[in-house]
Formats: structure tokens, sequence, C-alpha cells
């Protein structure tokens, strides 16, 4: 009996993954009603000119970001020489999520009229709540289960596993805050363009700041049940265990669905107008 309970524990910690899947599905589609609006908008100079700004600033940051991932891999056979060889994928992962979320932070304004008086939208416009509130989540069970750990991990690691988290969070959170305080654009062809850029940050940054902190807290929650030991006593000793294996699959499964969905986001938004042709 012990063992059947164990399995449907497993088996029900692993539904979050899927129901993140489904949510970041819809937003997909969010997404591609907003690229259809612009496919509507008649091609302008103007718009023409200010979409090929944001994507090659875009680009830009975002090649720093490789670089950045590229350095702290030098800088992890540096510090860990041989057995720098499992830091690889995630520090050139972090230097890349970095730089998408730097890229989506320091976007240049719109060079278009704006409302008078100004006139802001509001965040549900842009994204899903429930998908902020999920990064936002997984960013404190991060914290939390870094300082839960923090005497088995030692400093370096315990620093971190609480940086990288929360530095993608921070940035997630300023550009956040961007798109929700930048004015509207006064009327016309501006607003559905506007509306795009503004969704596609929204998205990013919520992507790349959830990757930035559910597989971290994945590999936290494995390192806890690994560490696990007969200090835990009672009849429901072996569900914790379950548990936290459990969730740690989750939390890199989950991780890795948005890293999916994150890889086909970064095309820039783009106005070909094939919709009056």
């Amino acid at each position: 009996m012990g063992r059947l309970i164990a399995v449907v524990l497993f088996i029900a910690l692993l539904a979050p993954a899927g129901l993140l899947a489904r949510a970041w599905s819809l937003a997909s589609g969010r997404r591609a009603v907003a690229s259809a609006a612009v496919e509507f908008v008649p091609t302008t100079p103007p718009a023409t000119a200010q979409l090929a700004r944001q994507a090659a600033h875009g680009r830009r940051v975002r090649k720093l970001g490789f670089a950045l991932g590229v350095a702290l891999v030098v800088l992890s056979v540096v510090l860990f020489a041989e057995a720098s060889v499992f830091l690889w994928v995630p520090a050139l992962a972090v230097g890349l999520l970095a730089g998408v979320l730097l890229a989506e932070a320091t976007r240049p304004r719109a060079r278009w009229a704006l409302s008078d008086p100004p006139r802001r939208p509001r965040r549900g416009e842009q994204i899903s709540p429930g998908l902020l509130w999920t990064m936002r989540g997984t960013v404190a069970g991060d914290v939390l289960a870094a300082l839960w750990l923090a005497d088995d991990l030692g400093t370096a690691p315990t620093v971190i596993a609480l940086a990288v988290p929360l530095a993608g969070w921070l940035l997630a959170e300023a550009a956040l805050l961007r798109v929700l305080a930048r004015p509207l654009p006064a009327e016309g062809a501006d607003v559905p363009i506007d509306e795009a850029l503004r969704t596609w940050t929204a998205h990013l940054v919520v992507a790349a700041a959830t990757v930035l902190s559910v597989l971290p807290l994945g590999a936290l929650l494995l390192r806890a049940a690994i560490d696990l030991d007969d200090r835990i006593a009672g009849d429901g000793a072996g569900l914790l265990p379950v548990a936290l294996v459990a969730g740690g699959f989750t939390a890199i499964l989950a991780g890795l669905v948005v890293a999916g969905f994150l890889v086909t986001w970064l095309r820039p938004v783009q106005q070909t107008s094939h919709a009056l042709a």
C-alpha cells in the first residue's frame, strides 16, 4: 500500500508541469493574435524603422548575453577545473537568458506620438496574471529551498542559487514595469504595433525569469531528497523523499517546457501586411 501511495503522489506532483505547459500554450495564442493584428496594419516607413530598431537592439544585447555565458564557462573552468564540465550548459544558459532579460528591460522607447492625456494599459492585457504569479512563486520557492539547504550546500553554491533567480526576477519586473508605465500611442496604426511589442516583452521576460528560477528549484529539491536520511521518522517518512523527488522532476520538466516556448518566441515582431495584399 505504501508503494502505491508513493506512486500516486509522484504522478500527482507531476501534474503542475502539464498545467504550466497548457498555460504557456494559451499564451502563445495571445501572441499569435497580437501578431495577426500587426498584419492588418498598412506598412509605413516610421513603423518599419521602429520595428527594425527594436529587433536590432534585441539581437545586439542577446549576443552580449551569449558572450556572458561563454565568460561564465571559462570562469567555471578556472575555479573548478575538470569538475566544471557539468556546469558548462547551465552557465551558458544563464548567460543567454540574462541577454534576453537585459534586451527587453533596456528596449528603446517607441518614437511615435503618445496619448494625451496619458493612457496606460492594464497588466492583464499583456500577459496572464497566472503566468506572472507562477514566476514570482517559483522565485520565492527557490529562495526558501536555498536557505533550507544552506548548511549542506555551502556559501558559494547558496549565493549562486539565490543570486541567479533573484537577478532574473528583478530584471523581469523592471521590464514589466516599463511595459505598464509607458503611455499608449495616440491613435492609428501605431496602436497594434505597440501592443504587439508590449506582449512580446512581457512573455519573453516572464518566460526567461521562470526558467532561471524553476530549474534551480528542481535541482535544489532533488538535492534535498538525496540528503534526506534517517533523521525523518514516522509512518509517512517514506512520502517526503518521494514528494521531493517528484517536485524536483516536475520543476525541471516545467523549466524545459517553458524554455521550449521561449526559444520559439525570440523572433522579433514583424510587419509584412500579407493580410492586406
